[in-house]
């Protein structure tokens, strides 16, 4: 079974670019060695739903060391099944197009 979550987080009041800040989490999400894509506006999470959360909670806990807002959108699609969709996802589509 796998959960694919695409997560946005940053804080707010920190003025416009808040890139400095959106690394630290997406450090998070890169040391849990979690199958994920960075995009330019949030990033996909694959993995078991426990893991995933727990990446997300500390993301969300990260983020409220930067400052009094944070700001997080998250959408998730679980699915029984192996691991590999993230990629599977783009490939089909990709074979569609061709």
């Amino acid at each position: 079974m796998s959960v694919i979550v695409d997560l946005a987080i940053f804080p707010i009041g920190k003025g416009e670019g808040v890139s400095a800040e959106v690394a630290r989490a997406v450090r998070v999400i890169r040391e849990s060695g979690l199958t994920h894509h960075t995009h330019a506006m949030g990033t996909l999470i694959e993995g078991d739903l426990e893991d995933v959360m727990g990446v997300v909670r500390r993301c969300f806990i990260e983020m409220t060391g930067t400052g009094d807002r944070v700001y997080m959108t998250m959408k998730a699609d679980y699915r029984k099944g192996p691991m590999g969709r993230l990629d599977e996802k783009v490939r089909s589509l990709e074979s569609k197009l061709i």
